[in-house]
């Protein structure tokens, strides 16, 4: 799905494949008539963009294999879908029964890491429209905060130098230029805008930025526009956004957060305090997960780091961060040109929320995505940007 800024910046907007579990290239190819497809007819249209998941075993699979590359292509164009990002945070199994701590190894600190987010690199140059000015490719935000040393961030900072280099060289191969977003998330080495500002700043801004959150932007209580502003000023540019919202739960209403706690992921818990601390994962106000929030009794409000449905929040006297939401996509596309083009909605819990919130199949996942996107599309839109022609090239599977 393509919009039109009014600075004349073509802005893509898709969702992110994580949701799906596929661990190889057949995985992969399933999902697009499984979900992909249905979820463009839902939406009406001739082009939906895919924030693609490749598990590193089929990432590196792609990077080796040229044909296999062409192959891809040809199976996303020939159903109308197309891929300018990739989400390269979660190294493999995902969708396992349970997830938590294991989605932060490897981390920057390991060559795995590196090899790992070139071959995706290596893929998208091919995956990307003709007309598609760049690729990015979203990564976790160095490592989970402990432990962490000087050892560690100087070895981090080694990997990401090389990264720098590595980028290049896929641009010089191929003549498409890919950029690598790291992604603040609670309870990571950055978490906060202002902790990516002072560990990231430094880095090559052409091929390497930040990947925004704008769940976990809420989680952490920033201020979406100061938020911008401070990665401006660090030289830090936004080469991706996800479209995402948290629960929120005043304070003294935390028992209906009973029923979202689950086994599979992480759910960072942080009070409003945290806005104010100087580390915000501080006990005081932070919590792990969220059934840990719920022992430790947090001070209130609340924020969860709980991906919900975008046009679906969760009943009262719960609600989505969807006020954040709107207040980044306004800072974002206030200006002359675009905060940024490539955007995603990543909402990867259908499968653990709560029962009777779940799809119970893959046609009402496929139509609560196609719900989702619209959401997003509209919100676009009344920001002031524009649905843009799908490309003339673009072959479409009825």
């Amino acid at each position: 799905m393509r919009l039109r800024h009014g600075g004349g910046d073509t802005v893509h907007l898709g969702y992110c494949t994580n949701v799906h579990p596929a661990e190889d290239l057949a995985g992969v190819l399933g999902q697009l008539d499984t979900y992909a497809v249905p979820v463009r007819r839902a939406l009406g249209g001739d082009l939906l963009g895919l924030g693609l998941w490749l598990a590193a075993p089929v990432a590196a699979e792609l990077a080796a294999d040229e044909a296999l590359r062409r192959r891809l292509r040809a199976e996303l164009t020939a159903r109308g879908l197309e891929v300018v990002t990739l989400n390269g945070f979660p190294y493999s199994a995902f969708q396992a029964p349970v997830v938590k701590h294991a989605v932060y190894h490897p981390d920057w600190t390991s060559p795995r890491r590196l090899a790992y987010t070139l071959d995706l690199a290596r893929v998208l140059a091919d995956l990307l429209p003709e007309d598609a000015a760049r690729g990015s490719v979203s990564t976790l935000p160095l490592a989970w905060r402990t432990p962490w040393d000087a050892d560690r961030s100087a070895a981090a900072r080694r990997q990401l130098d090389a990264l720098a280099a590595g980028l290049a060289a896929v641009e010089r191969d191929t003549g498409r230029p890919i950029r690598i977003g790291f992604e603040p998330e609670p309870g990571c080495v950055v978490e906060s805008t202002g902790q990516a500002a002072a560990l990231l700043a430094g880095t090559d801004p052409d091929r390497l930025g930040i990947c925004l959150d704008l769940a976990h932007l809420a989680c952490a209580w920033e201020e979406p526009a100061a938020a911008l502003a401070r990665l401006a000023a660090a030289g830090l540019p936004v080469v991706k956004v996800q479209v995402s919202a948290a629960i929120e739960a005043p304070a003294g209403e935390t028992e209906a957060l009973h029923r979202w706690v689950e086994p599979r992921f992480l759910h960072q818990t942080r009070g409003a305090g945290c806005a104010h601390a100087a580390d915000p994962a501080d006990p005081g106000h932070a919590a792990d997960d969220l059934d840990a929030a719920l022992a430790a009794r947090l001070p209130g409000p609340w924020r969860v780091h709980y991906h919900v449905p975008l046009h679906a929040p969760p009943e009262p006297p719960l609600a989505a961060t969807v006020p954040v939401l709107r207040a980044a996509l306004a800072a974002l596309f206030a200006g002359p040109v675009a905060g940024c083009d490539h955007l995603d909605v990543e909402t990867y819990t259908w499968g653990v929320l709560p029962r009777a919130r779940r799809p119970r199949d893959a046609a009402e996942l496929a139509t609560g995505i196609a719900a989702e996107l619209a959401f997003a599309r509209d919100e676009l839109v009344a920001v002031g940007l524009a649905p843009a022609d799908a490309p003339a090239a673009t072959a479409v599977r009825p």
